[in-house]
This record gives C-alpha cells, structure tokens and sequence, in this order.
C-alpha cells in the first residue's frame, strides 16, 4: 500500500510539474509595415526574459502555474512597450506599435550636450559603467557556419589515365554539395571575472550540434573511388611531382594504398590515435566553448584593443546627434556614426542620458576588412555587422544582455594545376602518368554567433574559486532541428536556415 501511494505520489507530482510548465511563442511585427521585429526584450520577471530572434521570433517557457494578473512584457528600441496577458494567451503574431513623444516634455537635463561633450563622458564612463568583477551568468550560445560554393570550375587539358578524364571530373563536381551548414546550441553557466584575460569556468546544462555527416562518407567515398584507380595505373615506387604555377611540391607515394602487411598495424595505430582524440575532444569541447564564449562577450567597443573602435578612436568617425529614443525605459541619444576618412565600420550608439552608457551598438563595415591575391590565390573579409545590448544588473552597473555578430570570407582559386607520376627504377623515362588542367574554385563562408544573458549574478572570488567543472562534455549530434530538444528551456529562437536543417544521411 505504501508503495502504491509513493508510486501515485511520484505520477501526481510529475503531472502538475508538466502542467505548471508553460510555453508561449509569437512573431513581433510592426504594426505598419508587418516587418518582423528583432532585439525586441521580452520579460516576464526580473528573472525570466528572452529576446525575439531576427525573424521576429521569440519563444519563452515560465515555470509555475500561470496567473490570472501575469504577463509579458515586451520593449524594443523605437515602439511603445505594451503588456500582454498570458491567461488565455493562443500563440497570435503581435504587432507593435511606433513610438511617438514631446521632447520638450521628456528631456529634462541640466545641459543640452553636444556631441563631442556626450562622447567624452562616454569615454569616461567605459571604466566604471560596466561591471567587470566575479560573475555567474546563465547563458545560451548559438554558432552557425555557412559554406556556400560560388563557382566550381576543374578543366582536364590532358590525361594519360583513362577513367580520369573530363566528364568524370564534372560528374563529381556536380554531386558535390554547394551550400552546406553546421550548427552548435549551448546551454549554460560561465563563471569568472568578466574581462578579456580572466581565467573561466562553466558548466553546460545541455548542448547539440546539426551536422551533417554525409559530407564526411561522401569524401571517404570519393578517396575510395581515387585509391581504386591509383591501385590500378601507379606503380609502387613511384612518387608524385604538383606543379601550380610557380610552385612545385614532391609527394611519395603511401605503400599502405597497395595492401602491405604494415597497413593492418598502421590501421590500428590510426584507431587508437582517433579514439584517443576521441576522450580528448570531450574535455576539448567545454575548455574550447568558454573560451568562445568568454572572447565573443569581451570583443566589444569597451576593450582599447579592439577593431570596434569607434568609442576610443572617435576623432576618426564623424558623430551626429540624430533623435532620442526609449530602450527598457532607459531615456537614449541615438548616435550614428560613419568613416572619416579609411576606419571600416559605420552604425549606430545608443548613449543613455542619465549615466552616458552606451546600452546598444549596432554596427557593420563599409569595406572590405582585409584582402589578398597573389597567383591566383584570393581572400577577402568582406563582412563584419552585428548588434550589442547591455543591461543594468544588481549593483546597477551593466553587464552583455545580447551579442550577435556574423562575419564573411571569399575565397578563390584560380590556376593551372599538373600532377606528374615519377619512377626512378622504371628503364627510359622516369615521367610514367600526367594531369594538366585548370581549376577555378570561389567559397564563401559565413560565420554567425549569437549570445544571450539571462541573468547575471555577482558571486565572491571564494564562490568562483569552489566552483568545480564536470569534465567529460560533449554534445548532442542531430541529424535534423528538432523543436522538443529545447522544450521547457529559454533560448534564442531559431532562425529559418537552423529550422530547416536537415542532414541528407543519416548514422542510425
């Protein structure tokens, strides 16, 4: 009988926790323009916020029973703040507002600033404004990489191996995938002080990654398909002379390709190796993601050191005073600024009139941030833009409540190519096989990281000190976004390339 009532006890616990757990998702949209809304802050309480994704999007789970007075409330640079409330609440899109005011009636200061008098208490403010002391923050961290393939060019002018001829190069070039993607999501606390060079810990409350892993089996099926023919017209001793333009590089020939004994043992040493990698990648992956995360919350306009320079080297951008506006009922300067002369970023600060913190940054280049070409061989950055929010936390200093940033890099190969098969023990001519073509490759890739607070905490050095990380950490592989793998938890809602992941194979 007791153990029946346990049992009951258990079921009825679980089913009220399931029911006192709410989800509640919409779409922001202006009310105008029906254009979606990113950055908009949604709060429930001072503990629990999210903020919508750049689709507009936001997704926010409260934890207890839902009350007949409670409510979202949701704020977003340039709109009026409305309250919605959540009894009966059905999921519809909501539409905000513009906001309108009298300054007359609104700015009440002693002095009316100009420009350069705001930046310089700006500037004076970036050493006690913001904190930099013991922190616990709860975090969610998303990485995105876009390879996308812009050309893909080989053009075969000669072969002395027959399978190797053009119109095999153009059938593998045309099954090779041309935009690929991969995504990592983390869930966790980062413990430390919150400057550049302080050590971190973190524990990670959970973590996955969309990958698709049929780039890789493709690969290992062409290599398969390469070593085949190799087997087939190279001789054993031979050895390979590449040739591309002015460079020339010599290549032996592996004997593991033509079945020695050796090639058992170099096969086992290639799977302890890998299974070793294996343990270390699971210690790896936490060590590697807080330094991410720690560098990613620091690369600020607050740092001297930093390529978003435009607060400390202000006498290089040009600085107009341009309106006011309401963020998270804080009174702001809205402050674009561009390039004097050769400075890479344009955008937009959002200086608070009270405190002169700077509480937003929006920013993108103007030009390329570094280029290079030399014999055919050609990088350029061509993209760094994104967004930074701060809010005010306990001891009313401000700390990162929302950081994305995505940055672009082309690169192109455009060159002759020859590949020479050499045998010293063969009787005449060494020369044995030739390839001689052009190949032409353009990729772009595009790297997107995003960050999100939800709530900072001051800890003491002791706290940060006891603290202990769990070692072992690595996350879940998903072959397909799946929308329960985040339920019940507050994240960033995902963006409409990340929803429609999906990898073309998969291991199960």
């Amino acid at each position: 009988m007791k153990i029946n009532q346990t049992l009951f006890a258990i079921v009825f616990f679980s089913i009220a926790q399931s029911y006192a757990q709410q989800t509640f998702s919409s779409k922001l949209l202006d009310s105008e323009t029906e254009k979606p809304i990113p950055f908009a802050t949604i709060q429930f309480n001072s503990k629990t916020g999210v903020i919508s994704n750049e689709d507009g999007d936001f997704n926010i789970t409260i934890t207890r029973s839902i009350k007949a007075t409670d409510s979202l409330f949701i704020s977003c640079l340039g709109y009026k703040e409305i309250r919605v409330p959540l009894i009966n609440y059905d999921n519809s899109t909501i539409y905000l507002k513009s906001q309108s005011f009298d300054l007359s009636e609104v700015l009440v200061t002693n002095k009316n600033y100009s420009i350069d008098e705001i930046l310089d208490k700006v500037k004076e403010g970036l050493t006690t404004n913001y904190d930099s002391d013991f922190t616990k923050r709860k975090l969610f961290y998303r990485e995105s990489y876009y390879t996308e393939m812009d050309k893909s060019e080989v053009n075969l002018e000669k072969s002395t191996i027959p399978e190797f001829n053009q119109s095999m190069i153009d059938s593998l070039i045309q099954i090779m995938q041309k935009n690929t993607s991969s995504h990592t999501e983390i869930l966790g606390e980062l413990y430390g002080k919150i400057t550049p060079e302080a050590a971190q810990k973190i524990e990670i409350l959970k973590a996955c990654r969309l990958y698709d892993k049929s780039t890789d089996i493709n690969m290992d099926n062409y290599e398969k398909r390469f070593n085949d023919i190799f087997k087939k017209y190279v001789k054993r001793d031979s050895y390979f002379k590449i040739k591309s333009g002015w460079f020339s590089v010599k290549e032996e020939i592996d004997s593991s390709l033509f079945g020695d004994k050796k090639e058992k043992v170099i096969n086992e040493t290639l799977l302890a190796e890998q299974r070793k990698k294996d343990s270390i990648r699971k210690i790896g992956f936490k060590h590697w993601k807080k330094m991410t995360i720690h560098k990613f919350e620091n690369n600020n306009f607050i740092d001297k050191d930093n390529d978003l320079n435009f607060i400390h080297k202000s006498q290089r951008y040009e600085f107009t005073l341009a309106d006011y506006a309401y963020i998270d009922q804080m009174f702001v300067y809205v402050i674009p600024f561009k390039p004097k002369r050769s400075e890479d970023f344009e955008g937009t600060v959002y200086v608070n009139t009270e405190d002169f913190a700077v509480v937003r940054v929006d920013y993108k280049n103007v030009k390329p941030l570094s280029s290079f070409s030399l014999l055919g061989i050609s990088t350029k950055k061509y993209l760094k833009e994104g967004t930074i929010i701060f809010q005010k936390n306990e001891n009313e200093k401000y700390t990162l409540k929302y950081r994305d940033e995505s940055t672009g890099q082309r690169v192109g190969i455009k060159r002759p190519i020859k590949i020479v098969e050499k045998n010293k023990n063969v009787r005449g001519r060494r020369k044995q096989n030739e390839l001689k073509g052009d190949i032409y490759f353009i990729v772009r890739n595009i790297d997107k990281s995003e960050l999100i607070v939800f709530d900072s905490e001051t800890i003491s050095e002791a706290d940060y000190n006891n603290f202990k990380e769990k070692n072992l950490v690595t996350p879940e592989r998903l072959n397909k976004y799946d929308p329960d793998f985040w339920k019940g938890y507050n994240i960033i809602e995902p963006n409409k390339a990340i929803k429609d992941f999906k990898a073309l194979e998969s291991d199960d």
